[in-house]
């Protein structure tokens, strides 16, 4: 234990006007006047799709992810971007020197004179440094690097993060400058830091992926400006990070068709659906206990699902090992892989393979049932578009559905009646 001063920051009378924006009294909601801000937009679409359509005058991002993901690499791409379109930008690194960042721009083929480089920790410097060059978006990286003269307390202090945080945000707000900050995380993958430090910023981002896929996902957990869960996906390259603007048909691309134990199912990213291959392998448990490995899904929910097949089905695959895997590393989690997820298992069970161009939506309940799904019609639009000929889903999904594509919508009730259709 090491005893550590706190010294409370001098209280200004300006620190919260960029809350109030002036106002003193209550005011009614009715008589309040708004400002449409024009967002600005690097021009990589992934990235301006996860913000909400591009960069809020004024707004604070936080992003996190794993050490060597692609954060600092995407930010001084993203920056480059920036200064082209709308003048000088500012990255401000308190972990690299200013060679080890030109090394890395040099290999991203970043040489933009307006792109401006800051090695400094200290928040009072920092704060001059963007009142005299009037950036248009600053990078600082990381604020766990950051701190304030006035705490006496190291760097990555609970502390000298919370109000480095929170100045950073006021000279957001104050500027109308929008400010990236990363984020360091703990080993639960969570941001390190005071939870506060999340409530006080407008956008929370997290970048998704591991060693063994070159696909990386930054996906919006938090936005003020936009709507949550929406992802952007790219591509790790020699020269950076490369946006797919396609996700499915590059996730689908080596999919065999004729092959057991493999289905498409449908997932909703935001506002975006997402057809993924989802591969089911099952095997005679030759020793002890039956194995139930997955990966990309929640190893609870397939031993639930394999409990439904047993019961409502028909289905004895208790005495078989059970591998399932969602194809490039993404993960699959709402309910409404339930089904394609089930197909799978039979399908592979069976040595039997489910039709091609064929998708498969749906929950499905403890007693058999196909539920509904949010968002049907975006689905079975995607995998029209794809060119999916049939979809299976939940029956009552069949109602007020508008699809003119050319594709068969195949209502079921139960797992029974999805097997029988599909195998």
């Amino acid at each position: 234990m090491v005893e550590e001063t706190y010294t409370p920051p001098k209280a200004t009378s300006t620190r919260r006007n960029f809350i109030t924006d002036g106002y003193d009294e209550p005011q009614s909601i009715a008589n309040i006047q708004t400002i449409e801000q024009e967002r600005l937009k690097s021009g990589i679409g992934e990235f301006d799709r996860v913000l909400g359509g591009g960069a809020v005058p004024g707004s604070v991002a936080l992003i996190g992810g794993e050490p060597g993901i692609g954060k600092s690499t995407l930010l001084l791409q993203i920056l480059d971007k920036f200064t082209q379109k709308y003048g000088a930008t500012l990255y401000v690194s308190g972990e690299e020197s200013a060679r080890q960042i030109k090394i890395r721009a040099d290999r991203l083929g970043i040489n933009s004179s307006g792109l401006n480089v800051l090695c400094e920790t200290y928040i009072e410097t920092i704060e001059n440094h963007i009142a005299k060059l009037s950036p248009k978006i600053v990078v600082v990286d990381s604020i766990q690097a950051m701190q304030r003269s006035d705490i006496d307390s190291i760097p990555g202090n609970v502390t000298q993060v919370r109000e480095s945080t929170m100045a950073l945000t006021y000279l957001a707000k104050s500027s109308a400058i929008p400010i990236f900050i990363v984020g360091h995380i703990t080993k639960e993958g969570n941001i390190a830091g005071p939870k506060v430090m999340e409530h006080l910023v407008d956008t929370v981002l997290y970048m998704e992926g591991d060693n063994y896929h070159v696909y990386r996902i930054l996906r919006a957990v938090k936005n003020r400006f936009g709507p949550t869960n929406e992802i952007g996906v790219f591509e790790m390259r020699d020269k950076g990070l490369v946006e797919i603007t396609n996700p499915s048909e590059m996730l689908l691309s080596e999919r065999q068709e004729d092959v057991s134990g493999s289905a498409v199912i449908s997932i909703m990213e935001g506002t975006r659906p997402i057809l993924l291959e989802l591969q089911a392998l099952t095997a005679p448990a030759y020793f002890g206990v039956p194995q139930r490995t997955s990966n990309g899904i929640d190893r609870n929910r397939l031993a639930l699902l394999l409990a439904v097949l047993d019961k409502r089905a028909g289905f004895r695959i208790q005495n078989s090992d059970v591998f399932v895997n969602v194809v490039g590393g993404m993960q699959a989690d709402e309910p409404g892989v339930d089904l394609g997820i089930m197909t799978a298992i039979v399908s592979s069970f069976k040595d039997k393979p489910v039709p091609p161009k064929t998708v498969v939506i749906g929950e499905v309940g403890l007693g058999g049932e196909v539920r509904t799904v949010s968002q049907a019609e975006n689905r079975i639009k995607e995998a029209a578009r794809l060119g999916f000929t049939r979809a299976i889903v939940s029956h009552y999904n069949l109602r007020g559905l508008n699809i003119k594509e050319d594709i068969e919508v195949v209502g079921v009730r139960m797992i029974k009646d999805a097997l029988n259709v599909l195998l």
